[in-house]
């Protein structure tokens, strides 16, 4: 959805804002900030949930249901990308003339004054985005944040920091990250994904090619060198002003992991850059991928030129995000891992930790495709990396918002 004309959230009087669809990740991420500013929220969302419950206690007045009653003096409607464009209170918004608004483009805004990082990629955006926020807070600073998943350690996905930076998680499925312009920005790995929305894989890499082009002059960019699909991408920049900063294992590196452990719960590696050996670098998070997010997390703040030191101590108090590889609980010596991983990629990557934690122990999945295109589209890579598992249990698929389609199931 496109936002019509540039206005400032800074030129409202007596700001009031609505969310149609408010209790998503991201909406109720922006939410969050907002009435921190001191905003007058309100919202709608289909179902009611603890994310909502939170906003109402931070003063949100929401409803359960969407209904064109509950748009009312608001000056500003913002519309979550699950929303339909018959939806009652979208066409009301529209028959009154309200200003409409993407949630990217309403994040685009409170981050535009700011120096602003926004974290990409296909995979590993959400602990990426988490552990650099983590890694500035202990550094001393309060940075603005708004992130897809809850940090542990904060209990919350988003945060009106007192600091100039805002850490943004830039998600590429409906190409609205473009809204942006960060003054720097990560890029993890680049994969076809979001089928419903790209065609192929050359549509996801335009798509990134333009969101490089986004970062402000003189910007930077951190990007991981080892991934393909990155140093595919990196053939298609142009800009000669952009600081480009590689990370991960290889040799073409700027920022490299050596001497890698992978304990069950730990993980660690030594830091180097260009040559010269920074430190340990040391995770309460289990493996490899999570050691190149935390490097990428590392680059990123040595781009912004914080200590290197408060970096790697910063990034050693991470315990995580919540669903992502994330403990919760352990019964007769069973641990329950809950992870939101629904790419091949990620279940290979999680599959591969569950394994390191199990010590040779059995490990069983329980396993709900997410979303009937990206089934279809991924069925016999899913069936290839599932059968890493001891056994697996598969759920129907989860729909989303799209419509089933013929012949495709879990089954």
């Amino acid at each position: 959805m496109k936002l019509e004309g540039e206005i400032s959230l800074n030129e409202l009087v007596n700001p009031k804002v609505h969310f149609i669809g408010i209790g998503g990740a991201g909406m109720s991420g922006i939410a969050r900030i907002m009435l921190a500013k001191g905003f007058s929220v309100s919202g709608s969302d289909k179902n009611d949930s603890s994310v909502i419950k939170s906003l109402k206690v931070l003063g949100a007045e929401i409803q359960i249901g969407h209904s064109a009653d509950n748009i009312k003096d608001c000056q500003l409607v913002i519309v979550s990308s699950a929303i339909l464009e018959n939806n009652p209170e979208l066409v009301t918004a529209k028959q009154k003339g309200i200003q409409i608004a993407a949630r990217a483009q309403a994040l685009a805004w409170l981050m535009s004054d700011l120096t602003s990082i926004a974290v990409a990629g296909t995979h590993g955006k959400t602990t990426t985005t988490a552990m650099l926020t983590v890694a500035l807070q202990s550094a001393g600073l309060d940075p603005s944040f708004a992130i897809g998943g809850t940090i542990n350690t904060a209990g919350t996905n988003a945060h009106n920091g007192s600091g100039s930076i805002f850490i943004a998680e830039a998600d590429e499925s409906d190409g609205s990250f473009l809204a942006y312009k960060p003054s720097g920005a990560i890029i993890t790995n680049v994969e076809l994904d979001h089928v419903d929305h790209f065609a192929d894989e050359e549509a996801v890499f335009r798509v990134f090619e333009q969101f490089i082009d986004s970062i402000k002059e003189d910007g930077f960019l951190v990007a991981c060198g080892d991934d393909l699909g990155v140093a595919k991408l990196l053939k298609r920049v142009k800009r000669k002003d952009l600081r480009v900063l590689l990370y991960g294992e290889g040799s073409n590196n700027d920022f490299k992991i050596e001497r890698i452990y992978l304990a069950p719960t730990t993980s660690v590696a030594t830091v180097s850059n260009v040559g010269r050996k920074i430190g340990e670098l040391s995770l309460a998070v289990v493996g490899k991928h999570n050691l190149l997010n935390a490097l990428a997390a590392f680059a990123a703040g040595s781009a912004l030129s914080i200590s290197e030191e408060k970096l790697l101590t910063g990034l050693k108090s991470f315990t995580g995000t919540r669903r992502r590889f994330e403990l919760k609980g352990e019964v007769a010596g069973i641990k329950v891992i809950d992870d939101y991983g629904h790419h091949p990629t990620e279940v290979a990557v999680t599959l591969t930790a569950a394994k390191n934690l199990a010590q040779g122990g059995r490990v069983l999945v329980v396993f709900q495709p997410h979303r009937y295109s990206r089934t279809a589209a991924f069925a016999s890579e899913f069936s290839s990396v599932l059968s890493a598992a001891d056994f697996t249990y598969l759920l129907e698929v989860y729909a989303a918002s799209e419509a089933p389609i013929p012949g495709v199931s879990s089954l």
